[in-house]
């Protein structure tokens, strides 16, 4: 677009500007042409027709363009542009020859009304369906954010969807706007008006051969640091930099995980391990938990058979009841070793959320199981080395049973900070009440 203070060029058949930039149309004269001919050259139009002609005027509402009709067309401002709430200066000069379409021969004030916009969206649909045809890439720049996406001004208004701007979802479209984008043509419907847009296609089109590399490149096992992009119910993707990977929910953590937001969130930066790379479906699976200590494999380094524990009542079955020992570390108590008498009801002995004091009697780390034993905890016994410094244990770290040593032990306990000081202080009653019972 020229700058609207040059000297325009314009045909002198048409008509002339003057120093001011004052546009005075042609005038038919005796002694210039032939009447008749004059009128003959006088073009007829019809609505629907494409025209060119020169812009001879622009105000704030419309621009009037000379196309050598007995009268200027006038292009109201909606009629310029596919964008809303345009500028006419912005979008046309003085002296620029443009095409138009004409909407109506003559209005009710006798006026040729053109739209610039509809003659751009008639030649803009051939070029967009021939490309679409030949699976080409269309350029625009980025002209509004609508609900789900960004409007495209591709000669007519494309629809780019959230889910198609990048490689993975955006959750701010705003810092697009005004920015030119490359995209593929994944929908077409003149009828309706309707272009759908991929940037995403175009992206993993261009980046296929980086994408190959980045496979390539790839070993499992192999550690690597990376951003959760996002979360959702089966797991977490993370980028790594070049491609998403998929955190499965069973490889988040050691523990069990209800839901993957509980452990990671967008944003979050995670170290990864590799496990396994699907060439032909460009697929990366990840763990984080490889990368993390192992509950199970720490609590056995830490802890033998033969060791009391402290442990909370998780869960009742038939066959006895869950006791958690540790982080994300359960041990099953037998029916058997429930009790000194035979025990019908597991829930007789023990309810859910009970604290207490119970054995280690076997540690399978390859299984991950531990069983435990509340009967031969109250025989007493070697002390697990986190609780010795809270109890008074001999040089082997047994418990020493001593009423007044257990009460100075428990006082000392729970002025330690350690928590669940209340329900700990029942554990020394249930140990010598077992005691009796034996």
């Amino acid at each position: 677009m020229s700058d609207t203070t040059s000297t325009p060029v314009i045909d002198p058949a048409m008509g002339t500007f003057d120093d001011e930039g004052t546009y005075t149309p042609r005038q038919v004269v005796d002694n210039d042409t032939n009447f008749s001919e004059a009128v003959t050259g006088i073009p007829e139009v019809d609505d629907g027709q494409m025209v060119i002609g020169i812009v001879v005027k622009i105000d704030r509402d419309e621009v009037l363009l000379d196309i050598g009709y007995k009268s200027e067309g006038v292009i109201p401002s909606r009629e310029l542009s596919i964008r809303n709430d345009v500028n006419p200066a912005e979008v046309v000069s003085l002296g620029e020859s443009i095409e138009a379409l004409v909407l109506t021969k003559e209005d009710k004030e006798g006026r040729l009304v053109l739209s610039k916009k509809r003659a751009q969206y008639e030649r803009a649909w051939g070029d967009i369906e021939a490309k679409k045809e030949a699976e080409a890439v269309v350029e625009g720049s980025v002209i509004e954010v609508v609900k789900g996406g960004l409007i495209v001004d591709i000669g007519l208004r494309g629809f780019l969807p959230a889910s198609l701007v990048e490689l993975r979802r955006v959750r701010d479209l705003q810092p697009y706007i005004g920015t030119v984008v490359q995209a593929k043509i994944i929908e077409l419907d003149k009828n309706r008006n309707n272009v759908v847009l991929s940037r995403r296609a175009y992206l993993e089109e261009n980046q296929k051969e980086t994408r190959d590399s980045f496979l390539t490149n790839l070993k499992i096992g192999e550690v690597r640091e990376g951003t959760v992009s996002s979360v959702v119910s089966f797991g977490a993707f993370v980028d790594l930099g070049g491609m998403d990977g998929l955190i499965h929910v069973s490889e988040l953590s050691w523990k069990h995980v209800d839901h993957p937001g509980s452990v990671v969130a967008v944003g979050d930066p995670v170290t990864v391990q590799v496990l396994d790379v699907d060439f032909s479906r460009e697929r990366i699976s990840l763990s984080l938990k490889a990368t993390q200590q192992d509950p199970w494999a720490e609590f056995a380094e830490g802890h033998a058979v033969g060791q009391l524990v402290y442990g909370r009542v998780t869960k009742l079955v038939q066959f006895g009841s869950f006791v958690q020992v540790g982080d994300g570390i359960e041990g099953l108590v037998h029916i058997s070793e429930m009790s000194a008498h035979h025990v019908e009801n597991p829930g007789d002995i023990v309810t859910p959320g009970e604290e207490l004091w119970v054995k280690i009697i076997d540690l399978d780390l390859d299984r991950r199981r531990i069983s435990l034993s509340i009967k031969q905890a109250a025989e007493g016994g070697e002390l697990a080395a986190e609780y010795r410094e809270h109890f008074d244990v001999d040089d082997e770290g047994n418990w020493m049973h001593s009423e007044e040593q257990m009460e100075a032990a428990w006082a000392e306990y729970e002025n330690s900070g350690e928590p669940t000081a209340t329900a700990v202080e029942e554990a020394p009653a249930a140990d010598a009440e077992a005691a009796e019972q034996e």
